[in-house]
């Protein structure tokens, strides 16, 4: 989706006096990662490895103050390079020396360096920079969130932008501390583990890693007044929940819900192999969006998720995105099944472990749902494009299609597969295709029929197609098929990402109205 960034005129008669001179050919970084769906995101010319953020944070007046030190690596000879972000910066300096800084494109921040940097080279950069996030809107919309006591950021495909200057594409995956100043009595979560905190003069400050590498879009801030709870798993990792004081008739069902991640996650260890991280938990902030994210070690969830009451498939699916998204993590948008059609599968198994409905039964009620005229057909979870990213179809169809492998290679090839694939592209990037490729490995058949019927036809696949795939149907006596226990619950999570205008389409049935085609 294209986005336009605006720059306040005073900003923009300061940053005209330090554009720099033209740079040498060949010598400028790409002000995008090359995502076809999204082709700001992203910069060119450095891999980075770290990020080191020092914030302040006034929520009375949504006042964002921060340092931040990006580390990385050159890929070509830099003469100028960009960062995306979208506050007002005061100061750059690269290694150490001040650095020339404009504004271009939607959300660009140029940075020329005060001598070009050789390929190969480490570098740091600092950012000092503020601003009210709240009030910098790129394309219409915003990835923080006010609340009463404080704010948030979470937001897909893009976040940091509003927050802290980055390399914003999941191809470039860092690890990171984020260090946060807050008045006394007001918190601030982050993923990872909270390292220490300290209070001084007023303010607190809450000191946060995340040691794997991590996507910039599942980095995430909430800073408000929380109710946390703590555990650990039984391999020893740290858990923590975080609770808004003011969640209203929501906060039981939340809490009801969220405080079963330990047992979640366990579990999941089951079914996809080693927990990837070095901490686990959620939160719950009070904002009025309804969607869910998996941010990484600490989803974030909107009250709104729980408003029917406790759903711990809400939980499921995020929690199983810390193997499918986060560790193993697209390469490009497009490859989004890599994330929505596992997640959506591992509510179908948790169904099937509870007795509420197996994977085929959820399998079969689905497919009935969708007549061949239904516009869920025409999108292609393989590649939905970026109007429909986050359409249903890529969570209901991509999940039929795990389903059809499922009966094709069998249960013990299958199970294999989804433990061995996030151990094989642990804290990496890939695609559908390296996924074909490594089930036809493990599996020793041939599987691109199969997926391109099942990600890539936009259209109902019917006849041999379906009875290979095993989609026969318990059909009730007036022809309908039989609809899962567990299925309400589930569809109660169709909204998971439903970011505002990013594109998530829904209807009645896909609701959880309950309705079913024959």
């Amino acid at each position: 989706m294209h986005r336009r960034f605006i720059v306040p005129s005073a900003l923009a008669a300061t940053l005209l006096l330090a554009i720099p001179a033209a740079a040498a050919p060949g010598t400028v970084g790409a002000p995008g990662i090359g995502d076809p769906y999204y082709p700001a995101s992203g910069n060119g010319g450095y891999d980075v490895s770290h990020y080191d953020l020092r914030l302040k944070y006034q929520p009375e007046t949504d006042l964002l103050e921060g340092t931040a030190t990006v580390l990385a690596t050159t890929t070509q000879e830099l003469s100028r390079f960009n960062l995306d972000f979208g506050l007002d910066v005061s100061e750059v300096r690269v290694n150490g020396r001040k650095a020339g800084f404009a504004t271009s494109g939607d959300h660009e921040l140029e940075v020329t360096p005060a001598q070009p940097l050789a390929k190969g080279r480490a570098v740091s950069v600092v950012v000092r920079y503020a601003g009210k996030p709240s009030e910098l809107k790129i394309g219409g919309w915003t990835a923080w969130a006010r609340t009463p006591d404080g704010g948030v950021a979470a937001q897909e495909p893009e976040s940091a932008v509003w927050w802290y200057p980055s390399n914003d594409h999941p191809l470039d995956k860092a690890t990171y501390d984020i260090s946060v100043s807050v008045p006394d009595g007001t918190q601030a979560i982050s993923n990872g583990v909270l390292q220490s905190q300290s209070s001084k003069l007023g303010w607190t400050r809450f000191n946060w890693r995340s040691d794997k590498p991590q996507a910039t879009y599942l980095s995430t801030l909430a800073i408000g007044r929380f109710d946390v709870t703590t555990d650990r798993t039984a391999d020893g990792l740290p858990v923590l929940n975080a609770y808004s004081k003011d969640l209203g008739p929501n906060a039981g069902a939340a809490r009801a819900s969220i405080e079963r991640t330990t047992e979640v996650a366990e579990w999941l260890t089951g079914v996809f192999g080693p927990y990837p991280f070095n901490a686990l938990g959620g939160y719950v902030p009070n904002v009025t969006s309804g969607f869910a994210l998996e941010t990484q070690t600490r989803p974030f969830y909107s009250p709104k998720q729980f408003a029917n009451g406790a759903n711990v498939s809400v939980v499921v699916h995020e929690l199983a995105h810390q193997w499918y998204g986060n560790s193993v993590s697209v390469d490009g948008w497009k490859e989004i099944w890599i994330n929505e059609g596992f997640a959506r599968y591992s509510q179908w198994l948790w169904s099937e472990k509870e007795g509420e409905g197996t994977a085929q039964e959820l399998a079969d009620y689905a497919y009935a749902q969708h007549p061949a005229d239904d516009p869920f057909w025409k999108v292609k979870p393989g590649d939905p494009g970026p109007d429909d990213q986050f359409d249903i179809a890529v969570y209901d169809r991509g999940a039929l299609a795990l389903q059809a492998l499922r009966n094709e290679v069998g249960d013990e090839v299958f199970f294999e597969l989804l433990k061995g694939w996030p151990a094989e592209h642990a804290h990496s990037n890939a695609n559908v295709g390296d996924f074909l490729r490594y089930a036809e490995h493990v599996s020793g058949k041939p599987l691109a029929a199969l997926f391109d019927t099942w990600l890539y036809r936009p259209s109902r696949p019917a006849g041999p197609a379906v009875a290979g795939a095993g989609f026969a149907g318990k059909a009730l006596s007036d022809g309908r098929v039989e609809r899962p226990a567990s299925w309400k619950k589930i569809a109660a999570t169709n909204t998971v990402h439903d970011h505002g205008d990013r594109g998530h389409r829904h209807d009645a049935a896909e609701e959880g109205s309950g309705h079913e085609h024959r």
